[in-house]
This record gives C-alpha cells, structure tokens and sequence, in this order.
C-alpha cells in the first residue's frame, strides 16, 4: 500500500528583484511585472510504500527541501497531486520554531503542541527529551543562551519523541558532537522500526546505502532518477555534477 502518492507534483515560486518589491506585492495584493517566476519543482512523480525508507539526494537547490515541505503540508503545489496517509512528523530545520526568551522546558511544551499532543502527553514526554538532549543543567535556562548545538539537541530530541505514522528528516542527522550524532543515528534506528514510512533528504552517500531501501535523485527541480539506492548513488557520483539551480536558469532568462 503506498503511504505517499506523488503525481506531477509542480511548486512554483516567483523571484523579486529587491525585498522591497516583494513586500510592495505582498501589501497590495498585486503582482509586480517585473518579478520573474521559477519552477521549484516540475512533474515530481513517485510513490513510497510501508515499510520503506527513501532517501532522497542531489545538488544544493535542486529541490530536495522542498519536496520534504510539500509533503510535510508547508507548501502547496500548483500543479500535480499528493496524497498522504497517515500522520506526519518533520524534522526539517531544528529548533526554528523555538522562542528565545521561554526556557527549554517552555519550548518543550510549546513544540509538543504544536506537534499535536496535549500537555499530559507532553508531561510523560518531558523528562526523556531532557535526557536525550543532554540538557538537565540548563533546561530552565532561556533557549537564547543555549549553544547552536544545544538549540538542534533539544529540537531534534522532541521531534523523536513522537510516533509518527511518516517522518520527514531533512539533513539533520549531523547535529552536536560525534557520540552524539552516533546517538542521532541510534534514534533513527528505532524510527526504521515503528514509522510506516520515513523520507530522508541527505548529502551523505553512506547514510543512503546503509539505511534506505530506495534512493530518489532530483536535479533542478526534476527526477532524475528512482530506484536500488547503491545503483542510484553510483549514477549520482559518476554523472551528478553540480548544474545551475532551476532558479538560477530563470534569473539568467529573466
């Protein structure tokens, strides 16, 4: 059964000369002429079945990050459609939600929230995602006096604490030190074993033999390839040379 169903999903976005045009556009509800349009993403079509994990890869800007935000209900595509079942959990960028004048414990709560639970689900959550973290000293600090690292501990140890039905991880498996992203990677395991489905968009080749049992490659905006990840990663390194973002071909066109 597959548990995410993407048809000619397209994303597209429009690109402003100045950020004073963009919120010219934005205030008055109006289209700025001069402002050129790119596709993010373009006929993207692939399924995933329970049971898999996909990884996805290809050059920065080819609309890796993207693709995850579109499953994930960030973004809506313009053109295509996707149909998910089941509940999602994104790891997309750690701690950006994080308000910095509230202490850990605070933020705990406010993300758990946020993420759907209630607070007696978050109150048996709480002193495992201190733990993890590795953050019992300073949990009652203000997250704007934690560490770049402390900050991507915390938010990754309380978006694992969750059961997802699908989980969304964006390259943040490289977050704190080396035992610790030993104990990241640890995490994931169990998540291999309770997720009906998990995406993975990461630059490491490694990561995609070991883990994924098939590998996507987007390339400005597009699949370029689907398949056996250790056939899709060697066609990766041997033809996927870094080529111009789909933004950066319509900023030369425009």
């Amino acid at each position: 059964m597959s548990v995410i169903e993407a048809t000619d999903i397209g994303v597209r976005f429009r690109k402003y000369r100045s950020r004073r045009r963009r919120l010219r556009a934005w205030l008055l509800r109006k289209e700025e002429r001069q402002a050129s349009e790119f596709w993010a993403l373009r006929g993207v079509t692939f399924r995933v079945e329970e049971g898999e994990v996909l990884g996805v890869i290809g050059p920065n800007g080819a609309g890796k990050s993207t693709l995850l935000r579109v499953i994930a209900g960030i973004y809506r595509p313009d053109e295509g459609e996707l149909r998910v079942r089941g509940k999602v959990s994104p790891l997309l960028t750690l701690g950006a939600g994080f308000r910095p004048d509230l202490t850990g414990r605070d933020n705990i709560y406010l993300n758990g929230v946020l993420l759907g639970l209630s607070r007696r689900e978050v109150d048996a959550r709480v002193d495992e995602i201190v733990s993890f973290a590795e953050l019992k000293d300073f949990i009652d600090q203000p997250v704007r006096t934690y560490s770049s690292g402390m900050t991507a501990r915390l938010g990754f140890a309380i978006a694992t604490s969750l059961e997802p039905d699908i989980l969304l991880i964006d390259e943040v498996l490289g977050v704190g030190d080396e035992r610790f992203r030993r104990k990241s990677e640890d995490r994931m395991r169990e998540f291999l074993h309770k997720a009906k489905a998990i995406v993975v968009v990461t630059h490491s080749m490694g990561f995609i033999r070991k883990f994924c049992t098939r590998a996507l490659w987007v390339e400005r905006g597009r699949v370029r390839l689907m398949g056996d990840p250790e056939s899709v990663v060697a066609h990766y390194l041997r033809e996927g040379r870094p080529r111009p973002t789909a933004e950066q071909v319509a900023s030369r066109r425009s």
